[in-house]
C-alpha cells in the first residue's frame, strides 16, 4: 500500500476501520472540506461582486454623455439585469462542470481531482482582483471570470463523490453533511469577508474618467478576488501532499501524472459545454429554459463521445445510473433541496438590494434613506443553511429515514416560500419598504434552514437508494443538476425583478416544491412503495 494510492480498502470491514481506515479517511475530510469551503467562496462571490458593481457605478461602458434621462432609465434598468446575469453565467458553469467532475474520482484518483480542481480556482481570483480595478472594464471580462469561478461549483460533485468512498455506509449522512455543509459555509464565509476586505485600499484602481484613484473606497474593491489567493494555494498544497486515491473509488490507481492529465481532459470537455451555454445567453440572448437542455446534453455527449478510450469505457460503465429511474426522482428531489440553497444564497444579496435599496421600480436610480444594511445580515443565509445540513443527515440517520426528513422539512419550505412573497408585495406596494425588512428576512432564513435539512436528508438516502458502485457517481450526478439553481434562480429573479412581480417567481418555486413533495411521497413513503424510507 503506497502513501498515495490505497489499493487495500474496506471500511464495512470494522477491523480494518479501527486499525486503518477510520485515520485516514478523517484525514482525507478534513483536507477535503476547507478546499470545498473556498471553492464555494469563489463560485457565488459573484452574489457579493454585483450589488458592488451597482455601487460603484460599473456600466460596462453602456451609458454615453448623448443619452437622454430616458434612455439612461432604460438602459440602467437593462445594466441591472446584467448584474444578475453574473452571478448566473457562474451557476451555469458551476453546474455544467459538475457533469464531468461527477466522474472524474474513478477517473482521475481523488487526491489527484481535489489538487487541480482547487489550483483552477487561482485563475478566476486573480482575474477578478484585476477587472475590478477598472470601472471602465467590460461586461464580457466579467463574464468570462463569472465563467470561469464555476471551477467552485464543479468541485463539490467530485469532493462527495470522492468522501463517499472513504466512510462506511452507517456514516455516510453524517460525514456527506459535514463535508458539504461546512464545505457550503464557504458561501457565508465569502459573504461576510468580502465587503470587510474592500475596506483595505492596498492598490489604486482606474475610476470612470480613466484617472487613477488612491485610498477611496473602489481601489479597495479587488479585494474580493485577491483574499482568496493565498487561502486557495495552501489548499491545493494540503491535497496534494495529504490526501489519498483509493481502490474503491478508482478502480486503476493513476499515476499523479495520469490523473491530473485525464481530470484537465474532463474538465475542458465541461469548460466548452458552459462557454457555449454562456454564449447562447448574452452573445445570442437565447431563453434560459432554452439553453439550459443543450448544455445538459452537449457536456454529455461530450463526454461520451470526446473522450480516449481507456476514459470512455470508465464513463460508459458509470452511464448505467441513467436507466435507473431513482436516478431521476432523486436528481428531481435534491434540485428542490440543494438547487433552492445555491440558487438564493446567489440571488439573495442583490435581490434585498433591489427591493429595499433601490426601492423605486420607476428611477432605478433612487436611493431608499432609511435602508436597511442589508450586506451585515445576507450572509446568515448561506451560514443557517450550510451548518444545520450535518444536522439533516444526523437527524435522517438517527431516524433511519431520510425520506421522512426530506418530507418535513419541504413542507416547512413551501411555507416560508409564500411567506416571503408576501412581505414581498408587501414592501413592494410601500412607501416606506424597510418597515418589512426583517419579517422578509425571518422568513428568508427558515427558508436557508429547511434546504439544508432537506438536503442533509437526502446525503441519507442517496447511499440506501443505490449501490456502492452506483452511490458516488448518483451523488456527483444529482449534485450538478442541482447546482443548476445557481443559474436559474439569479435569472428569473432578474426577469421578474426587471417587471416589477419579483413575488411570480417565489410562487413558482413553491409550485415546484410541492411536485417534490409528491414524488418524494409516491417513491419513498407510501405503503407500497419500491423503496420504503430510505
Amino acid at each position: 500500500m503506497s502513501k498515495i494510492n490505497l489499493s487495500t480498502w474496506n471500511v464495512e470491514d470494522e477491523n480494518f476501520w479501527n486499525q486503518a481506515g477510520k485515520k485516514i479517511a478523517v484525514k482525507n475530510l478534513w483536507i477535503s472540506i476547507p478546499a470545498l469551503l473556498l471553492a464555494f467562496a469563489v463560485w457565488i462571490m459573484w452574489s457579493i461582486i454585483a450589488t458592488k458593481l451597482k455601487e460603484f457605478g460599473f456600466n460596462f461602458g453602456m451609458i454615453t454623455p448623448e443619452m437622454s434621462p430616458d434612455e439612461v432609465t432604460a438602459k440602467l434598468k437593462e445594466i441591472n439585469s446584467l448584474y444578475y446575469t453574473l452571478p448566473a453565467i457562474a451557476g451555469l458553469a458551476g453546474a455544467t462542470l459538475r457533469i464531468p467532475n461527477s466522474f472524474l474520482i474513478s477517473l482521475g484518483g481523488g487526491r489527484n481531482v481535489i489538487f487541480v480542481t482547487t489550483l483552477l480556482l487561482l485563475i478566476p481570483a486573480i482575474g477578478v482582483g484585476f477587472a475590478l480595478q477598472n470601472v471602465n472594464t467590460s461586461y464580457m471580462t466579467f463574464a468570462i471570470y463569472a465563467a470561469l469561478s464555476g471551477f467552485g461549483g464543479g468541485n463539490f460533485s467530485s469532493s462527495m463523490s470522492n468522501i463517499s468512498f472513504f466512510f462506511p455506509k452507517r456514516m455516510q449522512g453524517t460525514t456527506l453533511g459535514l463535508n458539504a455543509g461546512i464545505g457550503n459555509l464557504g458561501v457565508g464565509v465569502m459573504q461576510k469577508t468580502i465587503p470587510w476586505v474592500i475596506g483595505f485600499f492596498l492598490f489604486g484602481a482606474i475610476g470612470a474618467d480613466g484617472n487613477k484613484i488612491f485610498g477611496e473606497a473602489i481601489s479597495g474593491l479587488q479585494n474580493a478576488g485577491w483574499v482568496w489567493v493565498p487561502l486557495l494555494s495552501l489548499a491545493a498544497i494540503a491535497a496534494f501532499f495529504g490526501m489519498n486515491n483509493v481502490i474503491t473509488g478508482t478502480p486503476k490507481l493513476p499515476s499523479t501524472i495520469q490523473g491530473i492529465s485525464k481530470t484537465l481532459y474532463m474538465i475542458v470537455l465541461g469548460l466548452v459545454g458552459a462557454g457555449v451555454g454562456a454564449y447562447m445567453l448574452i452573445g445570442l440572448q437565447i431563453n434560459m429554459w432554452i439553453v439550459l437542455p443543450v448544455v445538459v446534453i452537449l457536456t454529455l455527449l461530450l463526454m461520451k463521445f470526446a473522450t480516449p478510450g481507456d476514459i470512455k469505457t470508465n464513463l460508459n460503465k458509470q452511464f448505467d445510473i441513467f436507466k435507473n429511474k431513482q436516478t431521476w426522482v432523486m436528481t428531481i428531489i435534491y434540485t428542490m433541496t440543494f438547487g433552492s440553497f445555491i440558487g438564493f444564497s446567489a440571488a439573495f444579496p442583490k435581490l434585498s438590494q433591489d427591493i429595499f435599496v433601490y426601492s423605486n421600480p420607476n428611477d432605478p436610480s433612487y436611493v431608499n434613506p432609511n435602508a436597511p444594511n442589508f450586506l451585515m445580515w445576507v450572509f446568515l443565509g448561506p451560514v443557517i443553511g450550510a451548518l444545520i445540513r450535518p444536522v439533516g443527515g444526523w437527524f435522517a440517520d438517527k431516524i433511519n429515514s431520510g425520506a421522512k426528513v426530506t418530507a418535513i422539512s419541504t413542507i416547512a419550505q413551501i411555507l416560508a416560500t409564500l411567506a416571503v412573497a408576501y412581505f414581498v408585495i408587501q414592501a413592494r406596494n410601500s412607501e416606506t419598504p424597510e418597515q418589512y425588512w426583517w419579517p422578509f428576512f425571518g422568513f428568508f432564513m427558515i427558508l436557508f434552514l429547511t434546504t439544508g435539512i432537506g438536503n442533509g436528508s437526502t446525503f441519507r438516502s442517496i447511499p440506501y437508494i443505490f449501490n456502492k458502485e452506483q452511490a458516488g457517481p448518483v451523488l456527483g450526478w444529482t449534485a450538478a443538476i442541482a447546482a443548476y439553481g445557481a443559474f436559474i434562480i439569479p435569472k428569473v429573479f432578474g426577469q421578474q425583478i426587471e417587471n416589477g412581480t419579483p413575488e411570480y417567481a417565489l410562487y413558482g418555486f413553491a409550485i415546484y416544491y410541492f411536485v417534490c413533495l409528491v414524488l418524494n411521497w409516491w417513491f419513498y413513503q407510501r405503503p407500497k412503495a419500491e423503496i420504503r424510507n430510505p
